[in-house]
């Protein structure tokens, strides 16, 4: 019982082996300080090539210019006392007609506003402008309409 196994025996370290070699120096600090190196230049680099391009920018670009208003948004609120008869089909409308009469009536008295808003129905493949264009087809010198747009109804 007091034997000891050869296998024991040789997986042993022996004194005879050479000492354990010292760890390597550690290059974190250097490797750090590339980093932040590389970092400083990419911002700089990129602040100025920012700065070129907006410089450039402004350059190109001519000074802003407004544009003409629509001849509609120059005749201002402008109630009106007699109106063109509704153009309503035989089928029923989208709305309750009174609903219907009042966006013509607010159309026919707002050219100013509508003539702002864009149509998102696609009708600007029609000619349309704005959105005054969905209602009102014709107005007389005085800025009354004559006659309307049957679009408006959908």
């Amino acid at each position: 019982m007091g034997r000891k196994s050869s296998a024991k025996a040789q997986s042993r370290p022996t004194s005879s082996t050479a000492p354990p070699s010292e760890p390597g120096r550690s290059f974190t600090p250097l490797l750090a300080v590339a980093i932040a190196a590389l970092v400083i230049v990419g911002v700089f680099a990129y602040t100025r090539t920012a700065h070129q391009n907006q410089a450039a920018q402004s350059a190109d670009t001519p000074a802003q210019t407004v544009a003409e208003p629509p001849a509609a948004a120059a005749l201002g609120p402008h109630p009106q006392a007699n109106l063109p008869p509704l153009p309503f089909d035989s089928s029923p409308p989208a709305r309750p007609a009174e609903v219907v009469r009042a966006a013509y009536t607010f159309a026919a008295e707002h050219p100013e506003v509508l003539s702002y808003v864009p149509c998102y129905c696609g009708c600007e493949r029609s000619g349309h402008r704005g959105n005054e264009d969905c209602f009102v087809t014709a107005r007389d010198a005085k800025g009354d309409v004559t006659q309307w747009e049957p679009h408006g109804m959908t």
